[in-house]
């Protein structure tokens, strides 16, 4: 955590709203002089979203004052990232393709630059605009929002401007894991199933996922590590099924490694006895 005199908190639940957060008349639409740098959205990672729980991936940037501002007036200034894609401009009119902050704190490094750490805010829930279509699965482009305040509290200038950096939204996936029989004896045959479903942000349920490849994994009782012994392709619907051969106790899972799309997802391992 950046320590240093805490200069601003901002705590903004942007969905279909976002409109006055990114809004400013066009007559006012200028240079701000603000610089906003060293953006790192979720560690550099992909952010994955399912179909109800809220998902706030880390952010963290800095800022840098033009002259006639301080830090030590966090009234008079107003910066933050922000993700979209698609027309940045229709992100900030309607909200639609506009992921923002849900809360960030700034501190204050001296009096014309400062270090900012807090999140976005993605709510899949039906009421909100960030994920609503399969089609939000996609690379997403980083803006930031600009402005300075008068004195008396008015706006004086704002800006929106892109950066160059991309963050890839994908869909949450899940996988089951049963292997059976239990108990086995040394030297039969193992069956293992399970199913492969994804987010469907369009209807808020998962779906089955058919015809991606998965990797069946097992840890011996006692070993601290999984090791992949066979890969399989779910079927249409999903399912997984293959065999091994019992050997010794341990745990078999299912793990679908993830593509530009779907998150990887790994499945509650199962235990087998071996006698």
């Amino acid at each position: 955590m950046e320590t240093g005199r805490r200069t601003v908190a901002a705590a903004m639940f942007v969905g279909a709203l976002g409109l006055s957060v990114l809004n400013a008349p066009t007559a006012q639409a200028a240079d701000t002089g603000i610089t906003v740098s060293d953006i790192v959205i979720n560690n550099g990672k992909p952010i994955v979203v399912g179909t109800t729980k809220v998902v706030e991936p880390p952010i963290s940037f800095n800022i840098a004052l033009p002259a006639g501002y301080s830090t030590a007036d966090a009234f008079r200034y107003d910066a933050f990232p922000f993700l979209y894609h698609g027309s940045m401009q229709t992100a900030a009119d309607t909200g639609e393709n506009y992921i923002g902050p849900g809360g960030y704190t700034c501190y204050e490094r001296d009096a014309k630059h400062a270090r900012c750490e807090g999140n976005l805010y993605i709510d899949p829930h039906p009421s909100r605009d960030h994920v609503d279509s399969n089609s939000d699965a996609t690379t997403w482009k980083v803006g930031v929002s600009l402005k300075l305040f008068k004195a008396d509290g008015g706006l004086k200038t704002a800006e929106r401007e892109t950066r160059s950096t991309t963050v890839q939204l994908k869909r949450a996936a899940k996988v089951t894991t049963n292997a059976s029989p239990e108990p086995v004896t040394k030297g039969k045959t193992i069956t293992v199933t399970g199913k492969v479903t994804r987010a469907n942000w369009g209807t808020k349920k998962y779906d089955a996922y058919g015809r991606c490849t998965v990797s069946l994994q097992f840890r011996a009782k006692g070993a601290d590590t999984f090791k992949t012994v066979k890969k399989a392709t779910a079927g249409s619907t999903g399912g997984l099924k293959t065999t091994v051969t019992a050997s010794v106790d341990g745990y078999y899972r299912w793990v679908y490694y993830g593509n530009s799309t779907t998150g990887v997802a790994t499945g509650t391992a199962d235990y087998i006895d071996v006698r």
